[in-house]
This record gives C-alpha cells, sequence and structure tokens, in this order.
C-alpha cells in the first residue's frame, strides 16, 4: 500500500479543466518529481492533495485511508503532509524560532520549551540554528527556504511536498537546497517536489512525472524523458532549454 494514492482526480475552476484524470502512487521513503510548463497543473495537485484546494472530484489516500470525504479532519490532514510553498510563507513579523515552533504551540499545544527544543533540532539540521532571532527580512533566499523546510519537519510529518523550492532563488542558493534536500533523501524523508528546474529534478530523483494541460502525459525515469521522447510535448519541453546540465 502506497503512502499517497490518487485515483482519477479532477479538478475545475469556472468549467475549465485544470487537472484530467490523475492517478499516482507515492511510496513509503520515495522522492518522487512532478514536472511540466508553466500553468500545466503541477501546484494545483499539490494543493488539492492537502485539500488547500478542494478536488472536483476523483479520491485521494494516504495510508489507505479515503481523505477526499467530507467528513476527513483537514487539520489532521495537513498536519501528516509537510508543504513547502515557493515563497517561503515566513510571517515577517515573527522571528525564526518564532516561525518555526507556531504550529507546533498552536496544533500540537505544545508546551514553549518543549517546542523551543523541538525546533532548535530542526534548525539545527538545516544550519540555521545561529539565526534563531532574526526575522525574515534579514535572511537570504536560501536561508528562507531553509527556515520553510525546517518549520514543516517540526510537525513530524509523514511526506514532505515541495513547490518550486528553488524558483525564487539564484542559481548557487539552489544548489544550496538541493544539497538540502538530498541531505533529506539521505534520511528517508518522503518527499514530492513540483519544480521545472530540470538540475533540481536530475539531483534529488530518479523518476518523474510529466504534466501538462493538466493531463499525466507520462512517469519515467528522469534519464529516459530527457532523451528523444515519444510524446512530442516532451521532447518540445526538453527542447526549449529543459535539457539536462
Amino acid at each position: 500500500m502506497a503512502l499517497i494514492e490518487v485515483r482519477k482526480l479532477v479538478k475545475q475552476f469556472d468549467g475549465r479543466t485544470v487537472l484530467s484524470n490523475i492517478d499516482l502512487d507515492l511510496e513509503e521513503g520515495e522522492i518522487k518529481v512532478i514536472m511540466g510548463p508553466s500553468g500545466c497543473g503541477k501546484s494545483t495537485l499539490l494543493r488539492c492533495l492537502n485539500r488547500l484546494i478542494e478536488p472536483t472530484s476523483g479520491r485521494v489516500y494516504f495510508r489507505g485511508e479515503e481523505v477526499t470525504l467530507p467528513q476527513t479532519d483537514v487539520r489532521a490532514l495537513r498536519q501528516r503532509i509537510g508543504f513547502v510553498f515557493q515563497q517561503f510563507a515566513l510571517y515577517r513579523h515573527l522571528n525564526v524560532l518564532e516561525n518555526v515552533t507556531l504550529g507546533l504551540r498552536r496544533l500540537r499545544r505544545m508546551p514553549v520549551k518543549e517546542a523551543n527544543e523541538k525546533a532548535r533540532y530542526e534548525l539545527g539540521r538545516m544550519s540555521m540554528l545561529t539565526h534563531e532571532d532574526k526575522y525574515p527580512g534579514q535572511l537570504s533566499g536560501g536561508q528562507k527556504q531553509r527556515v520553510a523546510i525546517a518549520r514543516a519537519l517540526a510537525m513530524d510529518p509523514a511526506v514532505l511536498f515541495f513547490d518550486e523550492p528553488t524558483s525564487a532563488l539564484d542559481p548557487l542558493m539552489s544548489q544550496e537546497i538541493i544539497g538540502v534536500i538530498r541531505q533529506l533523501r539521505r534520511d528517508n524523508v518522503t518527499m514530492l517536489c513540483v519544480t521545472h528546474d530540470l538540475h533540481l529534478a536530475q539531483g534529488i530523483s530518479e523518476r518523474a512525472i510529466f504534466l501538462d494541460e493538466g493531463v499525466v502525459h507520462a512517469e519515467d525515469s528522469i534519464e529516459r524523458l530527457f532523451g528523444d521522447h515519444e510524446d512530442p510535448r516532451i521532447r518540445e519541453f526538453f527542447r526549449q532549454g529543459n535539457g539536462p546540465r
């Protein structure tokens, strides 16, 4: 049984189909990358899986339990799925430590001392412990992303979702975050990553799903997708400056 199973997922906005009959499996300990051109539905798919956006139809199962039912405890579901957003989503009025402990204190009702200990452990994993008193405005983009990852990890999620984790970063900072995600892979963290960054995809995963116009056109090894694929959409995507580095 996969950690996450998606069956015939559909999402429509104002009658326009953004996702069409998506099937997807994510195993425990696996890293899977979702790739495709801008506007193809990648980020919408992630948000449907933890119900930040409500699917129009279809089913999502988390460890065998359907989580698209009306009676699903959505708050509990989101605590099991760590979400690292494209623009970091840090609270500007809170310092680094406060950003990481917020969910622990408010959702887990964890005492402040215990929440601080947990947050400092995760900040240490991200090499951000010495920055705990700084505010987001005092951090680089790569540092903000490390804090966002620490915040997600602090909740002990079963899986981490990344939405374009390097898109707001320069090449040097992007390389730093790729290194962080590789370390999480060595720690056997299950991850689902949306990206158009081929360098990131190559660096963290061996398999990718190619999504275009809301439809899964292929799930294959990244090496094969990078090659002369028989699907013209995939060939065109990689031909337009998206080839391997």
